[in-house]
């Protein structure tokens, strides 16, 4: 079973990763609030998750519901996110390469939500585009069971790394789609799931944080991978570049929680980028894009978009730069 070629760059992205878990071990030791920063993490990830599948909810409202205070929204929308926090507050006990648990685990994210909740769909399913073009046809319902008890199999006995294993499985159950519904959701929390077998690191990391901001690049991955040939390669090394920038933002996140609770340790210094390099970068970005969103800047240097923020407000008050019109529809000059 082989459904992806080798990309040779593959070997340095997962040597950074490496590194990078080493340097999020560090940010933990310095937080000073490990299980505040780590529920942060979660959080961020079940907010993204949802999102990513057209709900509603904002992120203020996500904590809220988790925290058990009452929140004013969508009845389905709140499920959802109770659901997804049950779903990944389970993951512990879940076997990445048992079906049972898959199907168990489906049954959390989409409990009362839909038709067919935990078991394999029964009735045929297509990916259709807005415009009604169809995008991808999900695998014959009667091949599901068998298709996606091969695929586990292949992940339990393959000798690839974790980063490349949990990527090809995320990619070959959207790609099978074995649930009438929620098969994005399912397979960002299976290759979470992965991972966080492989280093305990990852049930914390904002991974679908970053899908979430790059979500056309996500889709287009997936669709570059749907070829004739069946290659997921595209989406593979999408998601390594996903990974490394989580990796970024918990560790950023890690440091605005040392400054928060006034751990006496240095904040952003060593383990993000220097403070003048971030301010540079966002002096260079935006000498190529004057409309660049602090959000979108943020996603490009693997930073939170409150540094980001923070950074802008220091060059405005040294004079670098400036905001032409309103915080909508206006735009950056920087000033050389």
């Amino acid at each position: 079973m082989k459904f992806y070629t080798e990309d040779p760059r593959w070997h340095e992205k997962i040597g950074d990763i490496h590194a990078l878990l080493e340097r999020v071990k560090i940010s933990e030791e310095r937080s000073g609030d490990v299980l505040r920063l780590r529920k942060l993490g979660r959080i961020l990830s079940v907010h993204a998750s949802t999102a990513i599948e057209g709900n509603r909810l904002t992120l203020d409202q996500v904590t809220d519901i988790i925290n058990g205070k009452p929140v004013w929204g969508p009845p389905k929308d709140i499920k959802e996110v109770q659901n997804a926090w049950r779903a990944y507050d389970e993951m512990a006990h879940y076997e990445p390469w048992s079906a049972g648990d898959l199907l168990k685990a489906h049954a959390h994210l989409t409990d009362t939500l839909i038709e067919e909740s935990g078991r394999f769909r029964s009735v045929g399913v297509a990916v259709v585009r807005g415009d009604g073009v169809i995008m991808h046809r999900g695998a014959p319902a009667k091949q599901v069971p068998a298709l996606v008890e091969r695929l586990l199999h292949w992940g339990k006995t393959s000798e690839a790394h974790p980063l490349i294993k949990s990527s090809a499985v995320h990619y070959m159950l959207e790609h099978i789609h074995p649930f009438r519904d929620g098969n994005g959701r399912i397979g960002r929390l299976w290759q979470t799931l992965i991972l966080f077998k492989w280093n305990p690191l990852f049930a914390w990391m904002p991974v679908e944080t970053l899908v979430h901001h790059n979500q056309a690049l996500y889709y287009k991955a997936l669709q570059d991978s749907h070829t004739d040939t069946q290659d997921c390669r595209p989406f593979i090394s999408f998601l390594l570049d996903v990974i490394g920038n989580s990796l970024y933002k918990y560790i950023d996140v890690a440091s605005e929680t040392v400054a928060d609770v006034g751990v006496n340790v240095p904040v952003n210094v060593p383990v993000n980028v220097p403070v003048n390099e971030v301010s540079d970068k966002i002096l260079i970005m935006l000498r190529a894009d004057p409309k660049a969103t602090a959000q979108k800047m943020a996603i490009a240097l693997g930073v939170t978009d409150k540094t980001i923020k923070r950074h802008l407000k220091t060059l405005r008050e040294q004079s670098r730069l400036k905001r032409i019109g309103s915080d909508k529809a206006g735009h950056w000059e920087v000033v050389e």
